[in-house]
């Protein structure tokens, strides 16, 4: 592994993480208006949640807006430089939250990890949390990760 690069050449990141009541794939623009409706129908729920406090978004945005930060994720997945996974109720589908792994700033060793769910799904908060960290723990090749506490 390089100094540039976030995972090493050889490790294919993970596609899909399913949880009891909730299913993790790849966040891309095919997402955008479940995405789009799930965030904006809970913004100041995210605003609330551990790792968002005080951030920067959620902000209002349109929805072609929401769409090309979308593709930049998706982008970035493509080229290994931070993963995005959407948070998706089983069967249905609906989008119920998202989670975001990119590098500490100023490193490329240490992954920096947050997640959000709608408002209401705020119960699966805990659930998500503790699955994203034990399949962080499992099937990513981090050294060390931060991932604010719930």
């Amino acid at each position: 592994m390089t100094d540039a690069e976030f995972i090493p050449a050889g490790f294919e990141p993970p596609h899909r993480l399913t949880a009891r009541g909730m299913e993790l794939e790849p966040l891309g623009p095919q997402h955008n208006e479940r995405d789009y409706a799930a965030w904006t129908s809970s913004m100041e729920h995210i605003r609330a949640t551990p790792g968002f406090v005080g951030g920067k978004w959620p902000r209002e945005m349109t929805l072609d807006e929401n769409r090309a930060d979308l593709e930049r994720h998706a982008c970035d997945f493509a080229e290994r430089r931070g993963f995005t996974y959407t948070v998706r109720e089983p069967g249905d589908g609906d989008v119920i939250g998202c989670v975001y792994i990119y590098p500490l700033k100023g490193t490329t060793d240490v992954a920096t990890v947050s997640s959000w769910v709608r408002a209401d799904h705020a119960e699966l908060d805990g659930p998500l949390h503790r699955a994203v960290t034990e399949w962080l723990g499992r099937d990513w090749p981090f050294p060390r990760f931060e991932y604010a506490p719930r």
